[in-house]
């Protein structure tokens, strides 16, 4: 009886497991037909119904919303709108309508980036890494050197939105710009491992985002690892998958340059020779500079001429790379004569022209030369920059022409607004204290005093100086000793 009732049990149990199932598996059914229906609606109303109407009759029939998984279909099934696709998640957003996740965040960024709307993409790809990862911020420094979690979802995604590779070079981009250097390294490294190798231009910017934030010398260990370069260059450029081009030569040479690294830079100008990437105008310049700086301007004019037997021309930085390099060591006549080959060649002179041929003559000591210059740097609409008024007022000073100095000052300030710099304030006082003009120098140092200069040994010098002089020996004293306490309450400090 006992093994009759168990089996009629167990026979009930069968059946009712079965019909729990069916019902079960019904009600999925059911429920992903529904689904399947609010998301064919959803995709209807936004391609049929005017802009107007569409958001409101969207929201009167989703008052809840959409999962991330909803929004991610109805938004690929639009995805030939790049437009109404951007239009719908910026929605979604503004009226709380989806808790977006990795895998909405990635289908609308793959979308985007199909379409090249690419600040649009950047920017998306920017809040994502921000939303997602703020539940690792206490776990930092564990992460910050792995890819940010929508790597790997945009990884998965990458199929089924139909993307493009130009996404990842979107998203490398945008940890660049958000000062997330290790995090672009570590994506580099991993589609690499993959055979993906993003675009030449990722590869600079990422570079250049290295040199800004660490310095030259870790923007060059990650141009030598994502091209995979050696200690020596490799002879075979074919065994490069992605070879440098000559703006990643440029900005390292820049970068050193700008360091004072100048055998960096031509270590750098001899690796592009041996990739045979062919340089520009600017790499010309830069390796200009650099001669320019140690004094060579032999050299200097040798890569310019080789420059131009390239069939290279020379743009406005070449000219201003040798102008420059000639009025440092007092050749100004060199200087106006390229100048003048330069406006003969249809170049414009800039600004920074002008700057370098008054520097020029205030080197060989030919002010009134100098003054000539930046008046025709006026006349042409340059403003000038503070640096060229100082040492115009330094010449004029040290020439004894303290008052045509102090006027000079005045036109400026009225004029151009430049206001004077500290040391403009100094060639002034000095200049008329070695005139004996005391009272005007009281005045011009009450005038520095107020713009927040306040007066250093070097100023007290020049009114003790001058009151010297005139035989003024007991103001002069106390000066001097007003000076000493100034200093050692400088030096408690």
């Amino acid at each position: 009886m006992c093994l009759v009732g168990n089996s009629l049990s167990l026979s009930r149990l069968q059946h009712l497991l079965q019909w729990v199932n069916s019902i079960s598996f019904s009600s999925v059914s059911s429920l992903q037909s529904d689904t399947q229906m609010s998301i064919s609606s959803a995709v209807s109303i936004l391609r049929d119904q005017h802009s107007k109407s569409r958001w409101n009759f969207l929201q009167s029939l989703f008052p809840s919303g959409f999962t991330p998984a909803e929004f991610s279909e109805i938004t690929l099934k639009i995805r030939n709108n790049p437009h109404l696709a951007l239009r719908f998640f910026h929605w979604t957003q503004t009226k709380s309508l989806c808790n977006h996740n990795l895998l909405s965040y990635s289908t609308i960024i793959h979308i985007l980036a199909r379409a090249r709307f690419k600040s649009h993409a950047q920017t998306i790809i920017q809040v994502a890494i921000r939303v997602t990862e703020l539940d690792q911020i206490e776990n930092f420094d564990q992460f910050k050197s792995r890819p940010p979690k929508i790597f790997e979802t945009l990884a998965k995604t990458y199929r089924s939105c139909d993307s493009a590779p130009f996404v990842f070079d979107l998203l490398i981009k945008a940890c660049s710009q958000s000062n997330r250097i290790n995090q672009s390294i570590a994506i580099v490294r991993m589609l690499r491992s993959r055979g993906i190798y993003p675009k030449i231009s990722t590869f600079n910017f990422l570079i250049g985002s290295v040199i800004r934030s660490r310095g030259c010398d870790e923007g060059f260990d990650v141009y030598r690892e994502v091209f995979s370069l050696n200690d020596e260059v490799k002879e075979n450029v074919c065994r490069i998958r992605v070879c440098p081009n000559v703006q990643t030569f440029n900005l390292l040479m820049v970068s050193f340059y700008q360091k004072g690294l100048m055998e960096n830079v031509k270590e750098i100008w001899s690796e592009m020779e041996k990739l045979n990437c062919a340089p520009n105008a600017y790499s010309y310049s830069i390796l200009m500079a650099v001669f320019c700086e140690e004094g060579k301007m032999n050299d200097a004019q040798k890569l310019f001429v080789a420059m131009q037997g390239k069939q290279i021309n020379p743009d406005v930085v070449a000219y201003n790379t040798l102008i420059s390099g000639y009025c440092k060591i007092g050749e100004i006549n060199r200087a106006e004569e390229l100048c003048r080959d330069m406006g003969l060649s249809g170049i414009e002179s800039t600004c920074i022209t002008y700057e370098h041929l008054v520097n020029g003559y205030c080197k060989i000591g030919d002010v009134d030369s100098a003054i000539l210059v930046y008046n025709d740097m006026c006349r042409k609409g340059f403003r000038p920059e503070g640096f060229v008024i100082d040492v115009l007022i330094k010449m004029l000073c040290d020439n004894s022409r303290v008052y045509e100095a102090l006027e000079f000052c005045r036109v400026a300030m009225a004029k151009y607004n430049v206001l004077p710099s500290r040391s403009s304030y100094k060639f002034l006082i000095q200049g008329l204290c070695e005139e004996g003009k005391m009272e005007e120098a009281l005045k011009l140092q009450a005038e520095m005093v107020g713009r927040g200069f306040e007066p250093n040994s070097e100023i007290y010098g020049a009114f003790i100086d001058g009151h010297v002089k005139l035989g003024h020996i007991e103001l002069a004293e106390r000066l001097r000793m007003e000076m000493l306490d100034m200093l050692s309450r400088k030096e408690e400090k």
